[in-house]
């Protein structure tokens, strides 16, 4: 069984210093609203003449002190009523049926707290999830085109979740609605043709519109699969889409949704972003969104005219209506909606596959995520009251989440405990506040009752002969005064001009400052400044006192381990010094034997100061001119495991508790940085002053070098003997193709002679005569 525990308060900041004294109450009422710790003194003849302390509002223990009995003391305390306290069902899966009114989660659900100042109240608050109970989802679906295949997969959505969702509750009901964008441009096209079909192509689209209601919570999965089945997608021209409107409509329309007191759960299904507040300027859309609901035949008609809602103003509609918020998106915009995710309580993402096939799993794992984990919230509270919780969630372990107000890992079944505490009033009359589980419809009712007031106020005497020919009300012992009169028996006006016998009261030891210079000398009595930080005071009879004058250490007041009375640092305990900067915390000086510094010196403000100049060291521990612990046991080693050294004849008696371990090889010795061998290498001449000697670099240098040069002529001699055979063979290759050549060598086979011989076929022949 889990358990959540959370504290609430309702109390100023309590000061460390006397804040009784400090508040300079004039009155009985006063007095105890100034703290918890402050009571008020209603004896008339308590306040002695030449007391230093000229006040009837003191801490208890000082007004006893100061010989007030005790019952005359005023010291109210806050109480508690509880008045509905019906026990939380313990209703398990496969019980009879109930109605959600007649389960109960809560417990208690109304009391009433009566509240003084710095006082906590508080009571136990059990939250238990009762198994079985019942579920409203409501599916909103972005159908913009890109959505087209994602709603063919949804189309059989209602029986198959209703079918998984009666593994979780008997009592299921499903609804369904849809959204694409404001019908106005740049989001849409307003052209005729595409206001009636939006899509490119042969594609039929629906209208553009902004939010369409479909279908009601039903327990018919079939109906759920009819009416989604004649949806159709529709279009518009940017990527973020009008979701917000969508969401904000689902919220605030419960009449038309048919949303029931039980768990809610609103899935929002889309791929793509979406658009908030201040983009519908884009549109000429300046009109905040006003947050109710606007269906007309279940089609929202302001989408034109009031802007997207911010996320801020969804938050508050989403938890006023008790709705738990389960993002279902495609991986491209998971990390978007992870950031809006931090920003609404109460609600979770999952990544939907392409195709929205996996929407399924994706509601059931989000369900169970959200239904696993508790976070408390309350209503506004009135001023002056703080809350704070500290929350016990399973296994006992504290909450550290939300300042104290959620659990996680809780079962169905497991039980949650709050315990709520409450402090100091600034107004008289009743407030109520409200805390619930985030999420949950179920809640507790407050009424905030606040203690003002001493009941010796109510036999108070008004315009009584004591305050000064009535300028005053005597109750509690003491005159509260009219508006403009001061003094203890209200003697004075405070417009009078101060008095030289007046101004000498105000002055301490008869000086020449008037109440220390740091307040003003009113009837006799001195009125200290105040502050611009009000956690600084001045205080004291003259005004002589502050709290924030006092040394620092670290730049804090009082090194941040005291406080400041009257310039002077009252420490915490473990601290002393000016500055409340010395530690008497001795557990810095303590060294490995368990002895402080070794024994070697004084612990100071936490550090060690060593006495014997030798030793230094955080713990004075190390002692660089000491012998060393090699040099030590030199002797030992030599004799125990050589038989040699100056401690040769009487080893067994010197070296009996020297533990030894040979090893064989350097490579087996312990190493100087193993945890199971905390020790260090030595390195010692032995009875002989041998040492053997190092290896000698030089020679190793120059056989390095030498290697190296006689390597590379090596390889450059292989080199030149290769190319010397390479070259040959080509010289013969080429010898052997230039015999083979059958023309002759002593003509060049493609030379033309210059010169051109013609024979005249006349040259030489007789002439014949006709």
């Amino acid at each position: 069984m889990s358990t959540l525990l959370a504290v609430c308060c309702y109390c100023d900041a309590q000061s460390e210093v006397n804040e009784c004294i400090v508040a300079n109450a004039r009155h009985c009422g006063e007095c105890i609203q100034a703290g918890a710790k402050c009571g008020w003194c209603k004896d008339p003849d308590f306040l002695k003449q030449g007391e230093t302390v000229t006040t009837r509002c003191d801490e208890l223990q000082s007004l006893l002190k100061r010989g007030c009995d005790e019952a005359m003391i005023e010291d109210p305390h806050g109480e508690q009523v509880v008045h509905r306290n019906k026990t939380v069902t313990n209703r398990r899966k496969g019980a009879e049926k109930l109605n959600p009114e007649d389960i109960t989660q809560i417990q208690p659900q109304k009391l009433s707290l009566t509240l003084r100042s710095g006082e906590p109240q508080s009571f136990d608050l059990k939250f238990k999830r009762a198994e079985d109970y019942p579920i409203d989802l409501y599916y909103l679906m972005d159908l913009s085109y890109s959505m087209k295949d994602d709603l063919e997969n949804v189309k059989n959505l209602g029986t198959s979740l209703m079918l998984e969702m009666s593994k979780i509750t008997s009592d299921f009901k499903i609804g369904f609605g849809s959204f694409v964008e404001k019908t106005v441009m740049p989001y849409i096209s307003t052209t005729p043709a595409k206001l009636l079909n939006p899509c490119t192509g042969d594609q039929n689209c629906t209208s553009p519109f902004s939010y369409k209601h479909v279908l009601n919570l039903t327990s018919d999965g079939n109906q759920f699969n009819t009416l989604v089945g004649q949806q159709h997608i529709s279009g518009n021209l940017d990527s973020p889409e009008g979701g917000f409107d969508a969401i904000m409509q689902v919220a605030v329309c419960g009449h038309h949704i048919g949303w029931r007191n039980v768990t809610r759960l609103l899935v929002f299904s889309t791929d793509a972003g979406f658009h908030f507040a201040g983009d519908g300027k884009l549109g000429g859309i300046v009109l905040p969104n006003d947050g109710k609901c606007h269906l007309e035949n279940n089609v929202y008609t302001m989408s034109h005219y009031y802007d997207y809602p911010s996320i801020a103003h969804l938050v508050q509609k989403l938890s006023d209506n008790n709705i738990q918020t389960i993002f279902a998106v495609t991986e491209e915009f998971q990390p978007v909606y992870q950031e809006l995710k931090n920003l609404i309580p109460k609600s979770a993402v999952g990544t939907l596959s392409a195709n929205s096939s996996n929407v399924i799993n994706l509601i059931i794992d989000a369900y169970n995520s959200l239904s696993s984990e508790v976070i408390l919230e309350n209503s506004k509270l009135p001023e002056g009251v703080t809350i704070a919780y500290t929350s016990r969630c399973k296994n006992g372990l504290v909450s550290e989440g939300e300042n104290g107000r959620k659990c996680s890992n809780i079962s169905i079944g497991d039980e949650v405990r709050i315990v709520t505490s409450k402090g100091c009033p600034k107004q008289v009359k009743p407030e109520t506040i409200k805390i619930k589980p985030l999420g949950f419809t179920e809640e507790v009712e407050i009424t905030l009752n606040f203690i003002c007031e001493c009941e010796c106020h109510k036999d108070g005497v008004e315009n009584s002969d004591l305050c000064h020919f009535g300028n005053g009300t005597y109750e509690c012992g003491a005159c509260k005064c009219n508006d403009g009169r001061v003094g203890r028996q209200c003697e004075c006006s405070s417009n009078d001009v101060a008095t030289e016998d007046m101004d000498r009261t105000c002055r301490k030891d008869n000086g020449t400052d008037i109440c220390s210079n740091n307040g003003d000398c009113v009837c006799g009595t001195c009125e200290c400044k105040k502050r611009d930080n009000p956690d600084e005071r001045y205080s004291g009879q003259y005004c002589e006192c502050d709290n924030f004058n006092c040394d620092r250490s670290g730049n804090k007041l009082c090194g941040g381990h005291g406080r400041c009375e009257c310039r002077v640092c009252v420490c915490d305990p473990m601290w002393t010094g000016s500055a409340c900067d010395c530690s008497l915390d001795n557990s810095t000086c303590m060294a490995s034997n368990k002895q402080l510094c070794n024994g070697r010196g004084t612990c100071d403000c936490g550090v060690c100061k060593c006495t014997d100049p030798k030793f230094q060291g955080p713990t004075c521990e190390t002692c660089p001119t000491c012998p060393g612990v090699c040099a030590q046991h030199k002797d030992c080693v030599q004799c125990r495991a050589f038989g040699t050294g100056e401690k040769k004849e009487t080893c067994e008696r010197d070296c009996s508790d020297f533990i030894m371990i040979k090893v064989k090889t350097r490579d087996k010795l312990p190493q100087p940085n193993d945890a199971s061998y905390p020790v260090m290498h030595c390195k010692e001449r032995d009875a002989n002053d041998y040492c053997p000697a190092g290896p000698d670099i030089t020679p190793i240098a120059v056989g390095v070098v030498a290697g190296i040069v006689l390597i590379g002529l090596a390889l450059l001699l292989i080199w030149k003997l290769l190319m010397i055979i390479h070259d040959r063979r080509e010289f013969a290759k080429f010898e052997k193709e230039k015999m083979n050549a059958k023309w002759d060598t002593q003509e060049n086979p493609i030379y033309k002679s210059p010169i051109n011989q013609f024979q005249n076929p006349n040259y030489g022949r007789k002439a014949t005569a006709l």
